[in-house]
């Protein structure tokens, strides 16, 4: 891409200088923007982690407790018992808003049953009921555990774009301005000087006339 000519003008002067004012209170705002994304990203990542990390466990052991089912049961018959629901939980999604971003925030309605069961009892093992009461114990936490991931992703995605902002002000815009600036100075210097010479040899001239 060819570079742009500058022209070496008090005009050219003056709107480069703003442009260079403009460009540092903007690098400043972002990167004290980038900076707090970044401190509440490595929160937001500190506790997706124990989250993720605590639901996992809770799966693990769900994932064992189902296999025992299984083998009591016959894995046929485990899956047809939990096919069925007779309870339906309603999740409902609004955003709160993070340096302004928008974050989904999932909730579940308090209003459903943990205890109940969505299967007969005369034909199934009672390990099932552990198994289902525990998956519902863990369901909020895996909003949570949602609603973290999502925040996570926004803000990584945010953080790249301010990142790639910032070192555009920085290494380029920034740089640009003050080279700019300093030739279209040193050029009008140049031009001032070469004025000031000519005015003195007229001068010279028309004193030797005289």
């Amino acid at each position: 891409m060819a570079q742009k000519i500058v022209i070496p003008t008090r005009m050219e002067l003056t709107k480069q200088k703003k442009k260079l004012l403009v460009a540092r209170r903007g690098y400043k705002l972002l990167k004290d923007k980038r900076d707090e994304m970044m401190k509440q990203f490595l929160a937001l990542v500190k506790i997706t982690k124990h989250l993720r990390q605590k639901i996992d466990g809770a799966l693990r052991k769900i994932n064992k407790d189902m296999l025992v089912v299984q083998a009591y049961m016959g894995e046929s018959a485990a899956t047809a018992a939990l096919m069925f629901s007779k309870e339906r939980m309603k999740v409902s999604v609004k955003y709160k808003h993070i340096l302004n971003l928008a974050i989904p925030s999932f909730s579940v309605s308090d209003k459903y049953n943990e205890n109940i069961c969505p299967y007969g009892l005369a034909m199934t093992y009672e390990g099932l009921d552990d198994i289902v009461k525990d998956l519902l114990s863990i369901f909020k936490d895996m909003l949570k555990l949602a609603e973290y991931e999502s925040a996570c992703r926004i803000l990584s995605i945010e953080l790249q774009k301010s990142n790639r902002r910032v070192n555009a002000l920085e290494h380029v815009v920034i740089p640009k301005a003050s080279q700019a600036i300093k030739y279209i100075t040193m050029k009008i210097e140049e031009q001032e000087l070469s004025t000031a010479i000519r005015l003195l040899k007229v001068k010279d001239m028309m004193v030797s006339k005289k």
